[in-house]
Protein backbone atom coordinates (compact mmCIF):
# COMPACT_ATOMS: atom_id res chain seq x y z
CA UNK A 1 0.00 0.00 0.00
CA UNK A 2 1.12 3.78 -1.15
CA UNK A 3 1.65 5.75 2.12
CA UNK A 4 2.30 9.84 2.12
CA UNK A 5 3.60 11.32 5.65
CA UNK A 6 3.19 14.24 7.47
CA UNK A 7 4.85 15.66 10.09
CA UNK A 8 3.27 18.24 12.21
CA UNK A 9 5.80 21.19 12.95
CA UNK A 10 3.62 24.50 13.13
CA UNK A 11 3.75 24.58 17.17
CA UNK A 12 4.65 27.92 18.36
CA UNK A 13 7.89 26.82 20.39
CA UNK A 14 7.08 29.62 23.54
CA UNK A 15 8.87 27.19 25.65
CA UNK A 16 12.21 26.80 24.10
CA UNK A 17 12.35 30.60 24.88
CA UNK A 18 14.62 31.19 21.64
CA UNK A 19 14.15 33.26 18.61
CA UNK A 20 14.79 30.36 16.89
CA UNK A 21 12.09 28.30 15.49
CA UNK A 22 11.92 25.10 17.27
CA UNK A 23 12.27 22.39 14.94
CA UNK A 24 15.46 24.31 13.53
CA UNK A 25 17.65 23.97 16.96
CA UNK A 26 20.51 21.55 16.53
CA UNK A 27 20.26 18.13 17.41
CA UNK A 28 23.73 16.07 17.78
CA UNK A 29 24.63 18.83 14.80
CA UNK A 30 21.71 18.65 12.60
CA UNK A 31 18.22 20.80 12.64
CA UNK A 32 15.91 18.65 14.80
CA UNK A 33 13.16 18.70 11.94
CA UNK A 34 15.71 16.81 9.49
CA UNK A 35 15.45 13.40 11.89
CA UNK A 36 11.71 13.65 11.23
CA UNK A 37 11.89 14.55 7.85
CA UNK A 38 14.23 11.39 7.56
CA UNK A 39 12.59 9.30 9.49
CA UNK A 40 9.62 9.49 7.12
CA UNK A 41 11.32 9.67 3.78
CA UNK A 42 13.04 6.08 4.66
CA UNK A 43 9.79 4.98 6.38
CA UNK A 44 7.74 5.67 3.53
CA UNK A 45 9.70 5.66 0.27
CA UNK A 46 8.79 9.82 -0.29
CA UNK A 47 9.55 13.12 0.73
CA UNK A 48 7.01 14.08 3.86
CA UNK A 49 4.43 16.99 3.86
CA UNK A 50 5.01 19.18 6.88
CA UNK A 51 2.71 21.42 8.14
CA UNK A 52 4.28 24.76 9.57
CA UNK A 53 2.66 27.94 11.06
CA UNK A 54 3.82 31.12 11.71
CA UNK A 55 7.65 30.62 11.35
CA UNK A 56 7.06 28.55 7.80
CA UNK A 57 9.41 31.11 6.14
CA UNK A 58 12.32 30.02 8.03
CA UNK A 59 11.82 26.45 8.21
CA UNK A 60 10.86 26.21 4.42
CA UNK A 61 13.98 27.79 3.28
CA UNK A 62 16.12 25.28 5.56
CA UNK A 63 14.35 22.40 3.94
CA UNK A 64 13.42 23.43 0.61
CA UNK A 65 14.17 20.33 -1.21
CA UNK A 66 13.33 18.13 1.58
CA UNK A 67 9.60 18.22 2.01
CA UNK A 68 5.90 19.64 0.82
CA UNK A 69 4.77 22.42 2.80
CA UNK A 70 1.70 23.33 3.67
CA UNK A 71 0.44 25.95 6.68
CA UNK A 72 -1.77 26.47 9.38
CA UNK A 73 -2.23 30.46 9.53
CA UNK A 74 -3.74 30.04 12.97
CA UNK A 75 -2.62 27.62 15.95
CA UNK A 76 -6.26 25.43 16.04
CA UNK A 77 -4.34 22.21 17.84
CA UNK A 78 -3.06 18.92 16.02
CA UNK A 79 -6.65 17.85 14.35
CA UNK A 80 -6.88 21.07 12.64
CA UNK A 81 -2.74 20.95 11.74
CA UNK A 82 -3.78 17.67 9.60
CA UNK A 83 -6.76 19.51 8.16
CA UNK A 84 -4.48 21.63 5.62
CA UNK A 85 -2.77 18.58 4.79
CA UNK A 86 -6.39 17.00 3.06
CA UNK A 87 -5.89 19.18 -0.12
CA UNK A 88 -2.27 18.31 -0.99
CA UNK A 89 -2.44 14.60 0.24
CA UNK A 90 -6.68 13.51 -0.54
CA UNK A 91 -6.14 10.72 -3.13
CA UNK A 92 -2.45 10.45 -3.41
CA UNK A 93 -2.43 7.14 -0.90
CA UNK A 94 -4.18 4.22 1.01
CA UNK A 95 -2.22 4.82 4.55
CA UNK A 96 -1.10 8.50 6.20
CA UNK A 97 1.48 8.64 8.63
CA UNK A 98 1.68 11.69 11.15
CA UNK A 99 4.06 12.62 14.04
CA UNK A 100 5.48 15.51 15.36
CA UNK A 101 8.11 17.09 14.30
CA UNK A 102 9.70 17.53 18.10
CA UNK A 103 10.03 14.04 18.39
CA UNK A 104 13.32 12.96 16.70
CA UNK A 105 14.08 10.18 18.10
CA UNK A 106 11.50 7.80 16.54
CA UNK A 107 13.93 5.12 14.59
CA UNK A 108 12.55 4.62 11.12
CA UNK A 109 11.88 0.62 11.90
CA UNK A 110 9.13 1.88 14.37
CA UNK A 111 7.72 3.96 11.94
CA UNK A 112 7.92 0.98 9.10
CA UNK A 113 6.18 -1.05 11.76
CA UNK A 114 3.65 0.66 12.23
CA UNK A 115 2.57 0.97 8.61
CA UNK A 116 2.99 -2.31 8.26
CA UNK A 117 0.55 -2.59 11.29
CA UNK A 118 -2.42 -0.65 9.84
CA UNK A 119 -1.80 -2.26 6.48
CA UNK A 120 -2.39 -5.26 8.24
CA UNK A 121 -5.31 -4.71 10.55
CA UNK A 122 -6.99 -2.35 7.35
CA UNK A 123 -8.81 -0.71 10.22
CA UNK A 124 -9.22 3.40 10.86
CA UNK A 125 -5.96 3.58 12.02
CA UNK A 126 -3.60 2.44 14.31
CA UNK A 127 -1.32 3.91 16.94
CA UNK A 128 1.80 3.94 18.91
CA UNK A 129 2.02 3.97 22.72
CA UNK A 130 4.38 3.43 25.54
CA UNK A 131 4.14 1.50 28.83
CA UNK A 132 5.92 2.27 31.49
CA UNK A 133 6.32 4.47 34.91
CA UNK A 134 6.90 8.03 33.80
CA UNK A 135 3.98 9.65 30.90
CA UNK A 136 6.43 12.76 30.15
CA UNK A 137 2.53 14.44 29.71
CA UNK A 138 1.38 11.90 27.28
CA UNK A 139 -2.61 11.36 27.45
CA UNK A 140 -3.62 7.91 28.79
CA UNK A 141 -4.43 4.64 26.29
CA UNK A 142 -7.90 3.79 27.77
CA UNK A 143 -8.53 -0.12 26.59
CA UNK A 144 -11.98 -2.41 27.46
CA UNK A 145 -11.48 -5.20 29.56
CA UNK A 146 -11.12 -7.14 26.82
CA UNK A 147 -7.96 -5.11 25.70
CA UNK A 148 -9.38 -3.04 22.74
CA UNK A 149 -8.24 0.27 22.62
CA UNK A 150 -11.78 2.71 23.37
CA UNK A 151 -10.28 6.16 23.62
CA UNK A 152 -7.44 8.36 24.82
CA UNK A 153 -7.56 10.89 27.37
CA UNK A 154 -5.46 13.62 27.60
CA UNK A 155 -3.31 13.84 31.01
CA UNK A 156 -4.88 17.30 32.24
CA UNK A 157 -8.31 15.98 31.45
CA UNK A 158 -7.82 12.35 33.41
CA UNK A 159 -9.63 11.04 36.12
CA UNK A 160 -7.59 10.14 39.02
CA UNK A 161 -7.82 6.41 38.20
CA UNK A 162 -7.15 7.06 34.19
CA UNK A 163 -3.90 8.75 35.52
CA UNK A 164 -3.22 5.25 37.09
CA UNK A 165 -2.79 4.19 33.40
CA UNK A 166 0.16 3.11 32.69
CA UNK A 167 0.13 2.84 28.70
CA UNK A 168 1.26 6.69 27.37
CA UNK A 169 -0.17 7.71 23.40
CA UNK A 170 2.65 8.99 21.72
CA UNK A 171 1.02 10.70 19.41
CA UNK A 172 2.00 9.26 16.16
CA UNK A 173 -0.49 7.42 14.09
CA UNK A 174 -1.02 5.74 10.85
CA UNK A 175 -4.78 6.37 9.50
CA UNK A 176 -6.49 4.86 6.70
CA UNK A 177 -6.77 7.45 4.07
CA UNK A 178 -10.36 7.53 3.06
CA UNK A 179 -11.47 6.99 6.66
CA UNK A 180 -9.48 10.01 7.53
CA UNK A 181 -10.39 12.84 5.26
CA UNK A 182 -13.89 12.27 6.18
CA UNK A 183 -13.56 11.57 10.15
CA UNK A 184 -11.03 14.64 10.40
CA UNK A 185 -13.54 17.37 9.38
CA UNK A 186 -16.03 16.02 11.89
CA UNK A 187 -13.65 16.42 15.08
CA UNK A 188 -15.63 18.45 17.57
CA UNK A 189 -14.08 21.46 19.05
CA UNK A 190 -12.54 21.35 22.82
CA UNK A 191 -13.31 23.77 25.30
CA UNK A 192 -10.03 25.52 24.51
CA UNK A 193 -11.22 25.99 21.01
CA UNK A 194 -9.22 23.63 19.27
CA UNK A 195 -9.47 20.54 17.72
CA UNK A 196 -7.38 17.54 18.53
CA UNK A 197 -6.32 14.22 16.40
CA UNK A 198 -6.98 12.01 19.88
CA UNK A 199 -10.84 12.61 19.48
CA UNK A 200 -10.01 10.92 16.50
CA UNK A 201 -9.79 7.47 18.14
CA UNK A 202 -12.55 7.14 20.03
CA UNK A 203 -14.47 8.02 17.27
CA UNK A 204 -12.91 5.16 15.27
CA UNK A 205 -13.45 3.16 18.27
CA UNK A 206 -17.26 3.73 19.11
CA UNK A 207 -17.84 2.70 15.07
CA UNK A 208 -16.61 -0.54 16.12
CA UNK A 209 -13.50 -0.24 13.77
CA UNK A 210 -10.42 -1.81 15.27
CA UNK A 211 -7.65 0.52 17.03
CA UNK A 212 -4.48 -1.12 16.41
CA UNK A 213 -1.51 -0.27 19.29
CA UNK A 214 1.85 -0.90 18.60
CA UNK A 215 3.82 -0.48 21.99
CA UNK A 216 7.42 0.69 22.16
CA UNK A 217 9.96 -0.40 23.90
CA UNK A 218 12.58 2.19 24.27
CA UNK A 219 11.32 5.09 25.54
CA UNK A 220 14.55 7.14 24.51
CA UNK A 221 12.51 7.18 21.00
CA UNK A 222 9.46 9.26 22.80
CA UNK A 223 11.18 12.11 23.90
CA UNK A 224 9.57 15.16 22.96
CA UNK A 225 11.61 18.41 22.49
CA UNK A 226 9.36 21.48 23.90
CA UNK A 227 11.87 23.14 26.16
CA UNK A 228 16.11 23.44 26.29
CA UNK A 229 16.48 21.19 28.48
CA UNK A 230 14.10 18.34 26.78
CA UNK A 231 16.87 19.36 23.89
CA UNK A 232 19.49 18.90 26.15
CA UNK A 233 17.77 14.83 27.22
CA UNK A 234 16.89 13.56 23.43
CA UNK A 235 20.91 15.03 22.27
CA UNK A 236 22.56 12.98 25.07
CA UNK A 237 20.00 9.93 23.88
CA UNK A 238 20.70 10.12 20.40
CA UNK A 239 24.69 10.18 20.81
CA UNK A 240 24.46 7.12 23.13
CA UNK A 241 22.48 5.50 20.15
CA UNK A 242 25.09 6.87 17.57
CA UNK A 243 28.30 5.56 19.69
CA UNK A 244 26.20 2.16 20.33
CA UNK A 245 26.16 1.67 16.82
CA UNK A 246 30.26 2.55 16.27
CA UNK A 247 31.43 0.08 19.59
CA UNK A 248 29.19 -2.55 17.86
CA UNK A 249 30.92 -1.70 14.53
CA UNK A 250 34.55 -1.89 16.16
CA UNK A 251 35.13 1.23 17.21
CA UNK A 252 36.75 1.86 20.37
CA UNK A 253 35.59 4.26 23.35
CA UNK A 254 37.27 5.17 26.49
CA UNK A 255 33.96 7.12 27.70
CA UNK A 256 31.33 7.59 25.08
CA UNK A 257 29.44 9.88 27.70
CA UNK A 258 32.22 12.26 26.47
CA UNK A 259 32.40 11.26 23.05
CA UNK A 260 30.33 13.28 20.17
CA UNK A 261 29.94 11.95 17.14
CA UNK A 262 27.44 13.62 14.30
CA UNK A 263 25.05 10.85 12.54
CA UNK A 264 26.97 11.33 9.09
CA UNK A 265 30.46 10.65 10.24
CA UNK A 266 32.40 7.39 9.02
CA UNK A 267 34.70 5.68 11.38
CA UNK A 268 36.63 2.12 10.29
CA UNK A 269 36.74 -0.37 12.88
CA UNK A 270 40.19 -0.07 15.48
CA UNK A 271 40.14 3.05 15.73
CA UNK A 272 40.13 4.78 19.41
CA UNK A 273 38.03 7.79 20.15
CA UNK A 274 39.53 9.30 23.39
CA UNK A 275 37.78 11.83 26.10
CA UNK A 276 35.71 14.95 24.63
CA UNK A 277 36.59 13.99 21.09
CA UNK A 278 34.28 15.82 18.99
CA UNK A 279 33.90 14.32 14.92
CA UNK A 280 31.25 16.22 13.11
CA UNK A 281 29.95 17.22 9.79
CA UNK A 282 31.03 14.64 6.61
CA UNK A 283 34.09 13.48 8.15
CA UNK A 284 35.85 9.73 7.71
CA UNK A 285 38.17 8.04 9.91
CA UNK A 286 40.30 5.15 9.11
CA UNK A 287 41.33 1.97 10.67
CA UNK A 288 43.79 1.89 13.68
CA UNK A 289 43.88 5.51 14.12
CA UNK A 290 43.47 7.09 17.88
CA UNK A 291 41.76 10.72 17.98
CA UNK A 292 42.15 13.12 21.56
CA UNK A 293 41.57 13.54 23.58
CA UNK A 294 40.30 17.07 23.51
CA UNK A 295 40.11 16.97 19.73
CA UNK A 296 37.53 18.24 16.92
CA UNK A 297 37.41 17.02 13.39
CA UNK A 298 34.79 18.21 11.32
CA UNK A 299 33.97 17.87 7.63
CA UNK A 300 37.40 16.32 7.44
CA UNK A 301 39.19 12.90 6.28
CA UNK A 302 41.92 11.29 8.27
CA UNK A 303 43.72 7.61 7.33
CA UNK A 304 44.47 4.96 8.80
CA UNK A 305 47.19 5.08 11.36
CA UNK A 306 46.48 8.46 12.19
CA UNK A 307 46.86 10.23 16.44
CA UNK A 308 45.12 13.95 16.52
CA UNK A 309 45.29 14.87 20.13
CA UNK A 310 43.56 17.67 21.53
CA UNK A 311 43.60 19.48 18.28
CA UNK A 312 40.84 21.23 15.86
CA UNK A 313 40.82 19.74 12.66
CA UNK A 314 38.96 21.29 9.77
CA UNK A 315 37.83 20.63 6.07
CA UNK A 316 41.36 19.08 5.92
CA UNK A 317 43.16 15.56 4.69
CA UNK A 318 45.25 14.11 7.18
CA UNK A 319 47.04 11.27 4.93
CA UNK A 320 47.89 7.52 6.75
CA UNK A 321 50.73 7.71 9.07
CA UNK A 322 50.53 11.32 10.60
CA UNK A 323 49.73 12.93 13.51
CA UNK A 324 48.83 16.23 14.99
CA UNK A 325 49.11 18.15 17.91
CA UNK A 326 48.91 18.95 20.89
CA UNK A 327 46.98 21.99 20.87
CA UNK A 328 47.27 22.62 16.59
CA UNK A 329 45.16 23.78 14.62
CA UNK A 330 44.55 22.24 11.10
CA UNK A 331 42.21 24.85 8.91
CA UNK A 332 39.96 24.50 5.94
CA UNK A 333 42.35 23.52 2.56
CA UNK A 334 45.13 21.92 5.29
CA UNK A 335 46.73 18.67 3.33
CA UNK A 336 48.78 15.84 5.41
CA UNK A 337 50.42 13.86 2.97
CA UNK A 338 51.93 10.46 4.60
CA UNK A 339 53.81 9.91 7.78
CA UNK A 340 53.49 14.17 8.30
CA UNK A 341 54.19 15.51 11.72
CA UNK A 342 52.38 18.34 12.76
CA UNK A 343 53.64 19.09 17.03
CA UNK A 344 52.55 21.68 19.42
CA UNK A 345 50.83 24.89 18.56
CA UNK A 346 51.08 24.75 14.72
CA UNK A 347 48.38 26.04 12.19
CA UNK A 348 48.32 24.85 8.82
CA UNK A 349 45.73 26.65 6.20
CA UNK A 350 45.06 25.90 2.42
CA UNK A 351 48.46 24.41 2.54
CA UNK A 352 49.89 21.02 1.20
CA UNK A 353 52.65 18.73 3.24
CA UNK A 354 54.33 16.42 1.46
CA UNK A 355 55.06 12.83 2.81
CA UNK A 356 57.16 12.51 5.71
CA UNK A 357 57.34 16.49 6.49
CA UNK A 358 58.16 17.72 10.03
CA UNK A 359 56.11 20.85 11.34
CA UNK A 360 57.63 20.41 15.39
CA UNK A 361 56.06 23.34 16.82
CA UNK A 362 54.68 27.12 16.93
CA UNK A 363 54.44 27.50 13.12
CA UNK A 364 52.22 28.86 10.71
CA UNK A 365 51.96 27.91 6.95
CA UNK A 366 49.49 29.30 5.17
CA UNK A 367 49.03 29.10 1.10
CA UNK A 368 51.95 26.97 0.77
CA UNK A 369 53.00 24.31 -1.05
CA UNK A 370 55.69 22.14 0.84
CA UNK A 371 57.92 18.92 -0.25
CA UNK A 372 58.89 15.39 1.09
CA UNK A 373 60.71 15.53 4.23
CA UNK A 374 60.94 18.80 4.71
CA UNK A 375 62.13 20.20 8.44
CA UNK A 376 60.15 22.90 9.81
CA UNK A 377 61.98 24.97 12.51
CA UNK A 378 60.12 26.43 15.40
CA UNK A 379 58.45 29.57 14.79
CA UNK A 380 58.38 29.36 11.24
CA UNK A 381 55.48 31.76 9.80
CA UNK A 382 54.32 32.07 6.03
CA UNK A 383 53.71 35.78 5.07
CA UNK A 384 51.13 34.98 2.35
CA UNK A 385 48.89 37.84 3.16
CA UNK A 386 50.57 41.08 0.78
CA UNK A 387 49.56 44.80 0.87
CA UNK A 388 47.51 44.86 -2.09
CA UNK A 389 44.81 42.44 -0.20
CA UNK A 390 45.36 39.05 -1.77
CA UNK A 391 47.10 35.45 -0.52
CA UNK A 392 50.04 35.13 -1.71
CA UNK A 393 51.74 31.47 -2.08
CA UNK A 394 54.75 29.66 -0.95
CA UNK A 395 56.79 26.88 -2.15
CA UNK A 396 59.25 24.84 -0.38
CA UNK A 397 61.20 21.70 -2.16
CA UNK A 398 61.85 18.35 -1.32
CA UNK A 399 64.09 18.14 1.63
CA UNK A 400 64.58 21.73 2.58
CA UNK A 401 65.47 22.94 6.17
CA UNK A 402 63.39 25.93 7.64
CA UNK A 403 65.58 27.22 10.02
CA UNK A 404 63.90 28.19 13.56
CA UNK A 405 62.17 31.76 13.28
CA UNK A 406 62.37 32.08 9.67
CA UNK A 407 59.70 34.43 8.14
CA UNK A 408 58.80 33.51 4.66
CA UNK A 409 57.24 36.33 2.32
CA UNK A 410 55.07 35.74 -0.11
CA UNK A 411 55.30 34.88 -3.39
CA UNK A 412 58.50 33.26 -2.83
CA UNK A 413 60.09 29.77 -3.36
CA UNK A 414 62.61 27.99 -1.25
CA UNK A 415 64.61 25.10 -3.77
CA UNK A 416 64.91 21.55 -3.19
CA UNK A 417 67.40 20.69 -0.58
CA UNK A 418 67.79 24.67 0.54
CA UNK A 419 68.24 25.84 4.27
CA UNK A 420 67.23 29.17 5.54
CA UNK A 421 69.43 30.44 8.80
CA UNK A 422 67.66 30.58 11.90
CA UNK A 423 65.74 34.33 11.87
CA UNK A 424 65.79 34.53 8.45
CA UNK A 425 63.55 36.93 6.35
CA UNK A 426 62.88 35.32 2.87
CA UNK A 427 61.75 37.83 0.54
CA UNK A 428 63.29 36.34 -2.68
CA UNK A 429 63.57 32.99 -3.96
CA UNK A 430 66.08 30.77 -2.57
CA UNK A 431 67.78 28.03 -4.91
CA UNK A 432 67.76 24.57 -4.57
CA UNK A 433 70.59 22.99 -2.72
CA UNK A 434 71.45 27.02 -1.25
CA UNK A 435 71.56 28.44 2.21
CA UNK A 436 70.47 31.80 2.94
CA UNK A 437 70.63 33.97 5.92
CA UNK A 438 69.65 37.38 7.16
CA UNK A 439 66.88 39.86 7.24
CA UNK A 440 66.13 40.64 4.68
CA UNK A 441 67.77 36.83 3.68
CA UNK A 442 70.75 36.70 1.02
CA UNK A 443 72.39 33.48 -0.51
CA UNK A 444 75.66 33.46 1.11
CA UNK A 445 77.17 29.71 -0.46
CA UNK A 446 76.19 26.51 -2.06
CA UNK A 447 75.98 23.61 0.45
CA UNK A 448 78.57 20.95 0.56
CA UNK A 449 77.94 17.87 -1.04
CA UNK A 450 74.86 19.02 -2.63
CA UNK A 451 76.34 20.45 -6.12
Amino acid sequence: MRCESVILAAGQGTRMRSSLPKVLHPLLGRPMLAWAVAACREATGRAPLVVVGAQAGQIRDAFADQAEFVVQAEPLGTGHALLQAWQALKGRAELILVMSADMPLLRVETLRSLIELQAATGGPLALLSHAGETSRGFGRVVRSASGRIERVVEEAHATPAERAILEYNASVYCFRGDWLWVHLAELPISPKGEYYLTDLVEAAARQGGEVAGLQVVDSDELIGVNTLAHLAEAEAAMRRRVNQKWMLAGVSMADPATTYIGPEVEIGPDTTLLPNTHLWGTTVVGRHSTIGPNAIVRDSRVGDHCRIVASVVEGSVVEQGSDVGPFSHLRPGAHLMQGVHVGNFGEVKNSTLGPGTKMGHFSYLGDATIGEGVNIGAGTITCNFGRDGTKHRTEIGDEAFIGSDSLLVAPVRVGKGATTGAGSVVTKDVPDESLAVGMPARVIRKLKGRA
